[in-house]
């Protein structure tokens, strides 16, 4: 398919659906089912092909499918994620794993997309090993990339959309250069001239040089990378010791950012008792003098009890009632004074009004009802740090307290254990109380 018919626009469209979902709900197995369609690769090989025997109209074909394509697949996934941002369903606070995967691309991958390039091109070449081709669709996926270009675009994350198109710039001209260099080892020469000759053709040598020039970005990249990711080690290695000598706890997440005015930090951490205002400014100020940076901190707490069944609990002593003796009758009359008439009765005093009592809510009986895999998860606070696991046709408690949150209503709930934190309201339906009729027996 070098050529842009219906056939290979509806590929493109159905890979393109197929990879945007996959990343976005960060699901491997779906996004290798993208793979395997491949739309891409029978363009690129074509490239190589035209290149060695000449054929310029076949290259312009090629190169014009592989545009097309790629602006078809950017601008749909640019329009699903688009879509899926406007429903409450799927959140991009976090970016998936599977979206940055494709966000540092680095020599590596260019090695992978040159193997690829030329497993595909001699399996093509070969008939007998027409099925290590969907291996190498996976191993060299070109579709992926584009749709994290457009994911990229969509939510405004310029950095992802560049990493995104350095990858599928890699991929696309390294399987190009490699598919050149096979047609050329297996005799695909424009003229008999050359095949017999030991000079290279100047087609091959052109793609070697745009590969070999990819490879500084690349290079850039993956030392950026390096060096950054040894930084959060060292960064990760300074906050566990300071959470757990400053605040006596337990770092559960972090999360850093970068920024110019210097590190962003969001931490969650569990504790036994409620954190004071002054540990938090004192453990900010531990790490910046660590790492020597400015820090933007926030810290959010789970509160947690630690049980060791080899400790048993300190017994509390429980009071009871116990009979005390009492003197029985005395031997002799004890007097009694007797009540002395008054001229006027003695006025005593109105009682005293008291306030109406107030009405409290009773917690309802709610329901957990159908919610977007993989899971509802129970937030200590809307949007923070999460408590609990909830599962369809769970029995909770609706506490009636409401709260609105980047655009969702959020409520209170309690589930079976106890657990008292926040859910999307449209998750959850209240369970009505249905009258019993009672037979009634007459006198």
């Amino acid at each position: 398919m070098a050529s842009p018919s219906f056939d290979f626009l509806l590929m493109v469209v159905l890979s393109c659906s197929i990879a945007t979902m996959g990343l976005i709900t960060n699901s491997p197995a779906v996004i290798i089912g993208a793979m395997l369609l491949a739309p891409l690769m029978s363009p690129l090989i074509a490239i190589g092909l035209a290149a060695m025997s000449g054929d310029s109209k076949l290259l312009g074909t090629a190169f014009t499918t592989i545009l097309r394509g790629a602006l078809l697949a950017v601008l749909l996934s640019f329009l699903i994620t688009k879509i899926n941002t406007l429903l409450p369903f799927i959140s991009f606070q976090e970016l998936p794993t599977e979206i940055i995967a494709r966000t540092n691309p680095s020599p590596t991958d260019l090695m992978i997309a040159l193997a690829g390039g030329l497993a595909a091109a001699y399996a093509m070449t070969n008939p007998n090993l027409s099925a290590a081709l969907p291996g190498v669709a996976i191993a060299t996926a070109l579709m992926p990339p584009l749709c994290t270009i457009g994911i990229g675009i969509s939510i405004g994350r310029w950095d992802v959309a560049g990493g995104a198109s350095l990858l599928f710039l890699t991929n696309a001209v390294t399987i190009a250069f490699a598919a050149t260099l096979v047609f050329f080892l297996r005799g695909f020469s424009v003229t008999s001239s050359l095949r017999n000759s030991h000079r290279l053709p100047s087609s091959l040598l052109l793609s070697a040089l745009l590969v070999i020039l990819l490879l500084v970005p690349l290079s850039f990249y993956s030392i950026q990378f390096v060096r950054e990711a040894s930084e959060n080690r060292e960064i990760h290695a300074v906050v566990i010791k300071e959470v757990r000598d400053t605040l006596q706890a337990d770092l559960m997440e972090m999360d850093v950012k970068r920024s110019e005015s210097g590190l962003q930090m969001t931490l969650t951490v569990r504790t036994r008792s409620p954190l004071r205002y002054q540990q938090v400014v004192n453990l900010q100020q531990a790490i910046v003098d660590r790492i020597n940076k400015p820090v933007s901190l926030k810290v959010n707490q789970i509160f947690a009890e630690e049980l060791d069944p080899l400790i048993p609990p300190t017994p509390t002593p429980t009071p009871t009632q116990t009979p005390t003796p009492t003197l029985g009758p005395s031997p002799t009359a004890t007097h009694t004074p007797t009540s002395t008439n008054t001229m006027t009765p003695t006025a005593t005093f109105l009682p005293t009004n008291t306030h109406t009592p107030s009405p409290t809510w009773t917690p309802a009986s709610a329901e957990i009802i159908y919610f977007t895999p993989p899971r509802l998860y129970i937030y200590q606070t809307p949007n923070g740090a999460t408590i609990g696991v909830l599962q369809v046709g769970q029995r909770v408690e609706y506490l009636y307290q409401t709260v609105i949150e980047d655009g969702l209503v959020w409520v209170q709930i309690r589930d079976q254990d106890g657990r008292i934190g926040w859910i999307p309201k449209i998750y959850i339906r209240l369970i009505q109380p249905t009258s019993t009729p009672t037979m009634i027996t007459p006198p």
